[in-house]
């Protein structure tokens, strides 16, 4: 059964093209993440799947309700999370999540067991008021505020950004339980290692969606051979890589470069050699396996 389905959705905001013919499918209970870096389009289609603004073109359905004509159905169905923590911040904990069930006919105590997992972390703090709550706590009161009526999808844009490493594993944690629970769960984040803990992710760019598929069918897409090279002055190994005349790609990556040529099989020696040449020293050259974020590259380049 298909929960959220979007085609041909087109958006612009003047000149500029924010999105351009974006279709997927999201199964019902499935975690699916939109993944991209700032400005690719994230944000515009989670606002049209919320009825908050419409599309120049294309449609888009929610358990079968169409996001323009049948908008009130929809967020009564819907949890909704964006990127910027949007709750009252001199109301406290207790009275945001009373708010937010009173806006939908419901209570704290009518649906606590759906949160319980979650509010009992911020439980000890709900006399304080949200604007005085560390980052990964406005994250758990936002999702509570988001889950209190019940919806049967969860819409989150970016939920993980400016949030410490411990309390974005806590975060998927609580994502994968409410999925066990039958919510569908529609995610954005522009944290690649965060794509592996999606059923399935849709790379996008620049208004442009470049793949769809599971992680696993992603990373094994890759053909190219992926290797990760150091040397003492990585900033001028860059540069030098980049001239090489066999370089299909070089970029940053943590501490190395991830290096991959225009060849199917890369030639090492001569690649060491042409280092060399340019007096690069204590040169490593490993053979890896690529991730999420290569292949974000590979379809870029």
């Amino acid at each position: 059964m298909i929960s959220i389905s979007v085609k041909n959705i087109e958006k612009s905001y003047g000149n500029t093209l924010a999105v351009h013919n974006i279709n997927f499918d999201v199964k019902n209970a499935e975690l699916f993440g939109l993944i991209g870096p700032d400005g690719a389009g994230k944000t515009t289609i989670f606002r049209i799947l919320t009825s908050l603004i419409i599309a120049d073109k294309g449609n888009a359905s929610l358990n079968g309700y169409d996001v323009v004509n049948d908008y009130k159905k929809i967020r009564q169905i819907i949890g909704y999370m964006p990127g910027k923590f949007s709750l009252y911040q001199d109301l406290s904990v207790e009275e945001n999540l009373n708010f937010f069930a009173t806006v939908f006919g419901t209570t704290l105590e009518e649906n606590y067991d759906l949160i319980k997992d979650i509010y009992v972390q911020i439980e000890p703090f709900k006399k304080r008021r949200a604007g005085k709550l560390s980052g990964g706590m406005k994250q758990k009161l936002a999702l509570s505020c988001a889950l209190i009526h019940k919806p049967d999808i969860l819409i989150l844009d970016e939920p993980t950004t400016g949030v410490d490493a411990v309390s974005r594993k806590e975060f998927w944690d609580m994502l994968k339980r409410l999925k066990e629970k039958g919510i569908t769960i529609l995610v954005s984040t522009p944290y690649m290692d965060e794509a592996s803990l999606c059923d399935r992710v849709a790379l996008i760019q620049k208004g442009n969606i470049m793949q769809i598929d599971s992680p696993e069918n992603i990373v094994d897409s890759y053909k190219r051979e992926l290797f990760a090279l150091k040397a003492k002055n990585m900033h001028r190994l860059l540069h030098d890589l980049r001239k090489y005349s066999d370089t299909h790609s070089a970029y940053l990556f943590g501490q190395d470069i991830h290096y991959t040529s225009k060849t199917k099989k890369t030639n090492i020696n001569e690649l060491e050699q042409y280092l060399q040449k340019n007096k690069h020293q204590n040169i490593k050259i490993k053979n890896i396996k690529a991730n999420i974020e290569d292949c974000f590259m590979e379809l870029m380049t």
